[in-house]
Formats: C-alpha cells, sequence, structure tokens
C-alpha cells in the first residue's frame, strides 16, 4: 500500500505571527503530518516592538533579531530565504523573487506591513520611515552625526537639532521617549546647549495615542512636554521635503530628521494577488481564512478583523498576530485531520506603551499602570513573547531584566 503524500504547508514572513505559527506547528506535528516550509527575505527574526529602542540609540540594534534556524526546528521546518512577489490563488502557487515557483496545499499569509503615507508626498524621499534593524540603525547613525556636525559648522543650523516625528501613535510616542531620554546624553557628548534641540510630535488625530485611556494620554503628554517635545495635534501634515515639514494649515517646520510613524498598510503582495483588501489588509474569516479561499490563512498586519464592541477593526499588533497564529496551527492541523476548524476570538491582555527611560503607561485588564510599574509590564510582556517562542532558554537569553 503506497504511503500517504503528506501536505505542503508554506508559511510566508517571519515576523510575530509566522514566527509563532512555524513555532507551535513544530510542536504540535508529528513528522508524518505535513512538509512545511518558512519563506522570509531574511535570515533572522525581529522584534519589532523594541525597534524605537536602537532607532534613538538605547540598544544595541543586534539585539532586536536573531537567527531564524537559532529559534525554528530546522529538522521539521524547511527555511528559504527568498522575497514573495505574488500569491497565484487559482493555481496554489507562490511566486519568488530568486527561487521561482512554489506549490503549496495550504498557505500562511504572515508577510506584516509597508508605511502608510496617507497619500502625503515626499515620505519615501525625505522622511526615516522604514521600521527595520538596518532602518532604526540608519536613523541612529543620522541623529548622531547632526549632534557630531551642529559644531563643526562655521554657522550652526537649527534644523541639524530639530526632530520631527509624524504620528503620536504607539510607535511614534515610544521613539519620541526613548529620544527624549537621550537628548541629554548626547548634549553632553556633542557639547551642545540642551536648548538649542528642538523636539515635535505631529498627529492628524484630534488626540494622541488615538483610543487609548486619556488619563494615560494626558500623562504621557505631560512627561514627554517635561522632556522638551512639543506637540501639535490635530494638524496635518500635507508635505514632506528636504528642508522639512509643511503642515495643512501652511507651516513649515525645518528639520533634517523626520521619522514618519502614521501606521502601516498590509503587504503589497496582498494588493497584487488579487485579495480584496482595505489598505492592504484582508477582512478575514473567523477561522482566519482569506474569503472564498479553503486554503489560505492570513494573519497579522495583513488581516481585518472587526472589534464587535467598538464596530472597528483591531490594530494590528504583535499581541494579536501571536493569538491568531496559535489558532492557525490549530486549524491547519485540524483541516489535515479533516476536524473541525476553530474560530479566532482575540484575548486583549494588556497594552503597555513605554516612554523611554523607566517610564510607560498602560492598561492591563481593568487597571491603569503608569511609571515604574508601567515600564515593568512592559519588559514582563516583551519577556512572554520570547517565551512563547522558543521556551526558557529563549527568554534567558534575550529577555530584557523587569527591575
Amino acid at each position: 500500500m503506497a504511503a500517504a503524500v503528506k501536505p505542503t504547508i508554506l508559511i510566508l514572513g517571519a515576523g510575530y505571527g509566522g514566527m509563532v505559527t512555524a513555532s507551535k506547528i513544530a510542536k504540535q506535528f508529528g513528522h508524518s503530518d505535513a512538509n512545511v516550509t518558512l519563506i522570509s527575505k531574511h535570515n533572522y527574526h525581529y522584534q519589532t516592538t523594541w525597534l524605537h529602542e536602537p532607532a534613538a540609540g538605547t540598544m544595541d540594534p543586534e539585539r532586536t533579531r536573531m537567527p531564524i534556524d537559532s529559534v525554528i526546528n530546522t529538522n521539521k521546518i524547511k527555511f528559504v530565504q527568498d522575497e514573495v512577489r505574488e500569491i497565484k490563488k487559482e493555481e496554489n502557487k507562490v511566486v519568488l523573487k530568486e527561487s521561482g515557483d512554489m506549490e503549496y496545499d495550504y498557505l500562511v499569509t504572515a508577510l506584516g506591513a509597508v508605511p502608510e503615507t496617507f497619500g502625503v508626498g515626499g515620505v519615501f524621499e525625505h522622511a526615516f520611515s522604514k521600521w527595520t534593524v538596518n532602518g532604526v540603525r540608519e536613523m541612529k547613525e543620522h541623529i548622531e552625526y547632526l549632534f557630531a556636525k551642529y559644531n563643526n559648522e562655521p554657522e550652526p543650523r537649527d534644523d541639524y537639532l530639530t526632530f520631527i516625528v509624524a504620528g503620536a501613535g504607539f510607535t511614534g510616542m515610544e521613539f519620541i521617549g526613548e529620544l527624549s531620554e537621550r537628548i541629554p546624553e548626547l548634549c553632553e557628548s556633542y557639547d551642545v546647549p540642551r536648548n538649542k534641540v528642538k523636539m515635535y510630535v505631529i498627529e492628524a488625530a484630534p488626540t494622541a495615542l488615538p483610543g487609548f485611556d486619556p488619563e494615560l494620554v494626558e500623562y504621557a503628554m505631560n512627561l514627554l512636554e517635561h522632556r522638551g517635545v512639543e506637540f501639535k495635534i490635530n494638524q496635518p501634515i500635507s508635505e514632506v521635503n528636504a528642508e522639512g515639514v509643511v503642515l495643512k494649515d501652511g507651516e513649515e517646520i525645518k528639520s533634517q530628521t523626520v521619522v514618519w510613524a502614521t501606521g502601516v498598510r498590509g503587504h503589497p503582495v496582498i494588493e497584487e494577488s488579487g485579495f480584496e483588501h482595505m489598505r492592504g489588509r484582508v477582512k478575514v474569516e473567523l477561522d482566519l481564512r482569506a474569503p472564498g479561499e479553503d486554503n489560505i490563512f492570513i494573519i497579522g498586519d495583513c488581516s481585518l478583523i472587526i472589534n464587535e464592541e467598538t464596530e472597528r477593526p483591531y490594530p494590528p499588533t504583535a499581541q494579536i498576530a501571536m493569538q491568531q497564529a496559535e489558532t492557525v496551527a490549530e486549524n491547519l492541523h485540524a483541516l489535515i485531520k479533516g476536524n473541525e476548524l476553530k474560530e479566532f476570538k482575540p484575548d486583549i491582555k494588556g497594552t503597555v506603551a513605554s516612554l523611554g527611560g523607566k517610564e510607560a503607561i498602560g492598561v492591563v485588564g481593568n487597571k491603569k499602570l503608569y511609571g515604574s510599574s508601567a515600564n515593568f509590564m512592559k519588559k514582563m510582556i516583551d519577556n512572554r513573547y520570547l517565551w512563547i517562542l522558543g521556551g526558557a532558554g529563549l527568554m534567558l537569553k534575550r529577555g530584557k531584566n523587569p527591575l
């Protein structure tokens, strides 16, 4: 009797969703269940929720990344380093940049996101928008270069030390928190008077951290203003250019450093592969499959899930991507075994934003957290991810000291 042919599972992307999916499959599946391949353009996984720290220079960027083969069991999960160009749904194929076509029986799309410009011109040409390991390394080196350059000019320019963050969401607030905490050290190292540094956070929405608890938002803004940050709330940017930004009301702010943190949209492959989408995100079924597709799951930044209480989409967070990954691993196993699939229900355990140093804000359950207690919780959340991904060993090796 011939052996049954094992189905082929492809996992696209090695972010939070893809890595946890691969990790769970390696633990839950037997060798005879499926042939599983993880595809990513990098041979490492990096923690996007840490990137604001190396961007400001408060963490070594190498600390945010880890080789994929050091985390994933490559005896059970094959790894292919390549870039995904297109998903051919009708043919059950994925088109790769270097390796050509790869066929699949089941597909997990966890490709992540790209910056959203909201139609503002000049972002990619004149702002720092790449929240990647090398992108934040470039930000850090650029900031330090401008501090060094300031006192070497015959007539120092104010725009060298004017820093603009576009967007007061989590990424923007966490980055300006780290930068504002580091500014005194940079001023001392480069002999720059502290009063020469200007920091702006510009937000189109009526509030910083939209959707977050107003009391916590006020705490965060007061703290950052005390460090010298000026907020321009409800003031959209109309253009980014070589000299800085132009606001919708006509105001111009001169700066050599514009950091773009206004939000993201799903990976362009979603649009190019013919999925129905909103800003690159597919409104998935309750079991996380794409509408009308029996064998394609979409998770993370490329998926859209509506919160029934607020009737608004859940923000695409690492927390949700990890939970989706666990459901997808179970549902893939159920499909292969002919069992019933389970519905995905987000379980928001808490939301915490760091503000630099030992400061943070957050909500865990019904409890509001401020300062050092929120900072402790933030680090515990970061460490919990490492535990989920690679157990105690990875957490002890890569985790943060919460104290």
